[in-house]
């Protein structure tokens, strides 16, 4: 049975710059929604406002002149038999005035005077806006939010005149006041809904307008999102590379590490892994080769010394079994510092930590090897500070560290030469310095002298020089001890080693 062909998008991880992308997308999407939501609610209570204040504002007119319009008619009957006046006057209070009764309870003809024309217009107007419903007085047309088609007045018993048929509710009322004494009340309706009036037309322009510019801004946003999400992402494709790259064994990839920010220090943070990994390599293949030398040397030296008494060119005897012997025992030596330093790369180089006297240590070492000091033409002296507190330490590991500190010493201090010891307290530490006359030690070799097979001087021989592994040993010790060790040049011309180890109650 054919299986079916998987989708090639399902169960396919979503990369990074992608999320990032959506992320910013649908932040501007949302932040563009409810701007324009709030700017279009704004809008329409603005509006709203906007128009309530027309009408307050026309109604506040309106009853000031209808207050003159009741003083000189002395009543509302004129309204009353009339109520299309009230429209005209309502559209324009200022312009429009009703003419005086000629006593036969009726507006006196077109012509007789100006305030008659204008009453006319006024009724004409008050025609033009239709009949009202149930066949009462013309109202407002449907649909429209005309300031004067919301107002409605009230005579004193509260009784509606004129004007809207709505007076349920109302958004203020205004009393008509003559010589101090309330004739009526002059109220505003309430804003109807938005039919098809213009104001409607016009809400619905700007909604529409607010939309159009939200769609732009919209698409400005998701192009500055895309540019900005493949800009973020770029550092962290140039890291995935590299270290790809270095995961392959290529050291040398770097990463451009541009700006101040996390992106940037994690590109610096991974070029010094990437610096160290390569500097290890080298560590490697120099100590592979190195050690390699050491070891080649005294098994070549024993198989031809071996090869010669074999052939019969050199005959057994006390000399060629001291020489067999010193390299036999030389490769012992370097066997057991690599070792010693195995176990303590481990952390399994054991230590017995008791209450020691430093300077006890020194002057036991030092008196060891002072006869054959003497005999190479070196001179040991020694400084101890007076009154040293006890040390916390192992007292075998401290003594080790002494004797190839003196070791080094000697092997490098050319006859006639002095090496000094000497011992004070220094910031509430102990502090052991070994330094000696010359020769001394390249300023740009001095960081490498702990480093394991590595000797200042290659060009000497194995009889002046070691393996290069005592100050390694050295280091071990150290930190085991929570102590600090580092290499300077010495005041005698040679090489000073100083040790900081901490005192009771100073150690971290």
């Amino acid at each position: 049975m054919a299986q079916s062909r998987p989708n090639s998008l399902q169960g396919r991880p979503m990369r990074l710059w992608h999320r990032l992308f959506l992320l910013c997308a649908g932040l501007s999407v949302a932040s563009l929604l409810g701007y324009a939501a709030w700017q279009q609610r704004a809008f329409a209570t603005g509006f709203a406002t906007y128009l309530d204040s027309v009408a307050e504002r026309r109604a506040a007119q309106l009853a000031t002149r209808l207050a003159e319009e009741y003083r000189q008619r002395g009543s509302w009957d004129f309204l009353r038999r009339d109520p299309h006046l009230f429209g005209g006057l309502a559209m324009n209070p200022q312009a429009f005035s009703p003419a005086p009764d000629d006593g036969r309870g009726s507006p006196a003809p077109p012509g007789s005077d100006r305030r008659k024309d204008r009453g006319a217009a006024g009724n004409n107007a008050a025609d033009r806006a239709g009949p009202a419903r149930g066949g009462g007085p013309p109202g407002p047309p449907p649909g429209s939010i005309n300031a004067g088609d919301r107002l409605v007045l009230l005579d004193e018993n509260g009784q509606r005149l004129a004007g809207s048929r709505e007076s349920g509710t109302h958004l203020v009322a205004l009393p008509v006041l003559v010589d101090g004494r309330r004739v009526g009340e002059l109220r505003v309706a309430p804003l109807p809904p938005l039919a098809d009036a213009p104001e409607r037309v016009f809400a619905e322009s700007q909604w529409r307008s607010g939309l159009v510019a939200a769609l732009a801004v919209l698409l400005c946003a998701l192009a500055l999102a895309y540019a900005l999400a493949q800009r973020l992402l770029k550092p962290i494709q140039a890291l995935s590379r590299s270290s790809r790259a270095l995961a392959d064994g290529d050291f040398s990839s770097r990463v451009p590490a541009q700006g101040r920010d996390e992106i940037a220090a994690l590109a610096r943070d991974f070029n010094h892994l990437a610096a160290a990994l390569e500097q290890n390599r080298e560590a490697r293949r120099r100590w592979g080769a190195d050690l390699a030398h050491e070891l080649r040397t005294p098994v070549t030296v024993l198989r031809l010394e071996l090869q010669t008494l074999i052939d019969g060119v050199r005959q057994p005897g006390p000399a060629a079994m001291a020489s067999l012997l010193a390299e036999t025992e030389r490769l012992s030596a370097l066997i057991e510092d690599l070792y010693q330093l195995s176990l303590a790369d481990a952390g399994a180089l054991e230590y017995h930590f008791e209450t020691v006297d430093l300077a006890e240590l020194a002057r036991e070492v030092v008196d060891n090897h002072r006869g054959s000091a003497a005999a190479a033409g070196q001179l040991l002296e020694e400084d101890y500070a007076t009154d040293l507190p006890p040390l916390r330490g192992d007292p075998l590991r401290l003594a080790q560290l002494i004797e190839n500190l003196l070791l080094n010493a000697r092997r490098y201090t050319d006859a006639p030469g002095r090496i000094r010891i000497a011992l004070a307290v220094r910031a509430g530490q102990l502090q052991l310095q070994l330094e000696d006359t010359p020769p001394g030690v390249a300023a740009e070799d001095l960081p490498r002298l702990f480093d394991r097979l590595f000797r200042s001087e290659r060009s000497r021989n194995r009889s002046a020089g070691g393996a290069g592994l005592g100050l390694s040993i050295c280091r071990a010790i150290v930190d085991a001890h929570s102590g600090a060790i580092w290499a300077e040049a010495s005041d005698l011309g040679g090489l000073r080693v100083c040790v900081l180890l901490p005192l009771p109650g100073e150690r971290a």
